[in-house]
């Protein structure tokens, strides 16, 4: 396969990063739309009109219902057709920057990406996720580029809560480890080409920031105030998390959100959860020793990330709980990344042991 590496065009993060975004959105347009929920309209809608009024761009409001099924895009994609938007902001957490994706591609225009919590690295990526009314996935879209612009505001992160941070952070820590599975198995990254050495160097990189600075930049985020630790670990888990997994491959712990939004509990907790706690999984069948899986466990630990299946509203899980959740998981795409064959009996053993 050829090598291929795809990222935003510019990437821009700090404290009052909405403020300073102007001259970034000029180029594309003087007519935008802000695709939010309305809470996150209400947090910022306001200051994102005040900062286009100053480049001369209209910007109009479009308010996402909350839940990101084909419908909810349909609708909202034939409201914007009606507004003639040169391009799209999407913000919020994933499911708002989903939306606005999902928006924007249904339009044909640039998407820019103003996430307000560090929950997950979609503010990175070409990928949008559909949902069906009861939340289980139902598959995952692709735009034809990834987002034009990402401002990442961290003071607004910082004000946000803390565990849509710690999300971030289990959505982040678990790339290392897919993306080191996707090159060993000569899988495809989601640009269907061959991971690039980059990928792999930031899916690194963000596993050892976090490792290093997680918990002073949740400290950061129960004082609600940026600082140096917060700014590294934002970075780690929106733009390093992002390209990494992006050009770089996913593999079992993406692979089980399928099974674990299909059943009681798990179905309603971040994704960022959910994935971290199948990072415990995945590392059995890697044949990782006990005392590296407990080193992790000790680590999630600190952070109030999931340790066991009760952690995400799961407890007491039947066999046939067990079954469901595996039999899920391998109907995913990214489950072929992996350095051997897996069966769902493989899933199911694994997270039975960690559903303890």
């Amino acid at each position: 396969m050829t090598r291929i590496y795809g990222s935003p065009s510019r990437y821009v993060q700090g404290a009052g990063a909405l403020d300073d975004m102007a001259s970034f959105l000029a180029p594309l347009g003087q007519r935008a739309l802000l695709v939010a929920d309305q809470p996150v309209l209400d947090l910022i809608g306001r200051r994102v009109a005040a900062v286009c009024a100053t480049q001369g761009i209209e910007c109009q409001s479009l308010v996402f219902s909350g839940e990101i099924t084909p419908e909810e895009i349909e609708r909202l994609g034939g409201l914007a057709r009606a507004m003639s938007a040169q391009f799209v902001m999407a913000a919020g957490g994933g499911k708002g920057i989903d939306a606005g994706k999902g928006v924007a591609h249904r339009l044909g225009v640039p998407v820019v990406t103003l996430p307000t919590a560090a929950s997950n690295d979609a503010p990175t990526s070409k990928l949008f996720v559909l949902y069906d009314h009861n939340h289980r996935v139902l598959r995952v879209e692709h735009m034809t580029s990834n987002p034009a612009l990402v401002v990442v505001d961290t003071q607004v992160i910082a004000a946000a809560p803390a565990r849509l941070f710690t999300a971030g952070i289990g959505d982040a820590i678990v790339k290392k480890f897919e993306v080191a599975q996707a090159i060993g198995a000569g899988g495809p990254n989601l640009f269907g080409g061959q991971a690039t050495l980059t990928a792999q160097a930031l899916a690194d990189l963000c596993y050892t920031t976090i490792r290093a600075k997680g918990e002073a930049a949740l400290q950061a985020v129960t004082r609600k105030q940026a600082d140096a630790a917060l700014e590294d670990v934002v970075e780690a888990a929106v733009l390093h998390s992002g390209l990494g997994f992006e050009s770089g491959g996913l593999s079992v712990c993406h692979a089980m959100t399928r099974g674990l939004s299909a059943v009681r509990g798990s179905r309603d907790a971040l994704h960022g959860h959910q994935v971290a706690y199948a990072l415990l999984v995945q590392l059995t069948p890697e044949g990782r020793a006990r005392e590296f899986i407990d080193d992790v466990s000790a680590f999630y630990r600190g952070l109030g990330l999931p340790t066991r299946l009760a952690d995400l509203g799961l407890a007491d899980a039947s066999a046939d709980e067990l079954r469901a959740i595996a039999e899920g998981t391998m109907t995913a795409a990214y489950i072929k990344n992996f350095q051997r064959t897996l069966t769902a009996a493989d899933v199911a053993a694994a997270a039975s042991v960690e559903a303890r």
